[in-house]
């Protein structure tokens, strides 16, 4: 069995922006839809979670992007596990042009929560023979974000399709918050160059409102997604 996962297509135009390119929302939703495709074909995916209840959780997120797909182009999807240990797995992703050209790279840490108790378990109790690719889209070691004095503020909704699967809010709307949050004369004059998403708590799907803290510069914002004094996340977001 071929741990890698490879996909070639198009993206759809409502999967892209005013001037065609990848959404921040869909770019997500294309990373995490890779990863559900690929644990499943390993056989620990949503079928063998379910059955087991537990459930596989992302905790962090960095996306480097080089260049940002655009709708009249066939891409290459690739993602694999590349590392894990007792709590802690890697996952790893890579969008390439037509040409090959390295467009988009990004990884990410997960870890495995019994649904009950909502806390982490062992990988090795349900998937001792959880086999990875020794490889890196890129060498990220996840430490804690660092803190930031935020000068702005936002409300954002948290609507009912926010909610996924596995009964939180959906790590893409994470990214929709943080980019929104900047305003529309900047997005309109920027490029995203990257996204750094550190999970800390689940946000309850009963939860009506969030609020976005951010401190801008002209190529990084910063990001705090919070209910009242509780932090749920922090985004970093890098601008060309």
């Amino acid at each position: 069995m071929d741990i890698k996962l490879t996909e070639k297509r198009a993206l759809k135009a409502y999967q892209c922006d005013r001037y065609g390119f990848i959404r921040p929302v869909m770019l997500m939703n294309e990373l995490q839809g890779l990863a559900d495709r690929n644990a499943e074909a390993l056989h620990g995916g949503r079928t063998f979670c379910t059955e087991h209840n537990i459930a596989w959780v992302v905790t962090h997120y960095f996306v480097d992007i080089i260049e940002l797909p655009r709708a009249d182009e066939e891409l290459l999807f690739s993602t694999w596990p590349s590392e894990h240990g007792a709590l802690k797995a890697f996952r790893d992703f890579e969008i390439r042009g037509s040409d090959g050209r390295l467009m988009v790279r990004a990884t990410s840490q997960w870890v495995l929560i019994d649904l009950t108790t909502r806390r982490p378990v062992r990988i090795s109790e349900y998937l001792p023979e959880w086999s990875c690719v020794p490889e890196r889209a890129l060498d990220r070691v996840f430490d804690k974000c660092p803190d930031f004095v935020p000068t702005k503020s936002h409300v954002m909704a948290c609507r009912y399709d926010d909610i996924d699967i596995n009964q939180h809010i959906n790590n893409a709307v994470y990214a929709v918050w943080a980019t929104e949050s900047v305003g529309f004369e900047f997005r309109n004059t920027h490029k995203l160059s990257g996204i750094d998403i550190y999970f800390e708590h689940e946000i309850n799907p009963t939860t009506p409102t969030i609020r976005v803290e951010v401190a801008m510069s002209p190529h990084e914002t910063r990001h705090k997604i919070m209910t009242d004094e509780v932090e749920y996340a922090k985004v970093i977001c890098y601008w060309k």
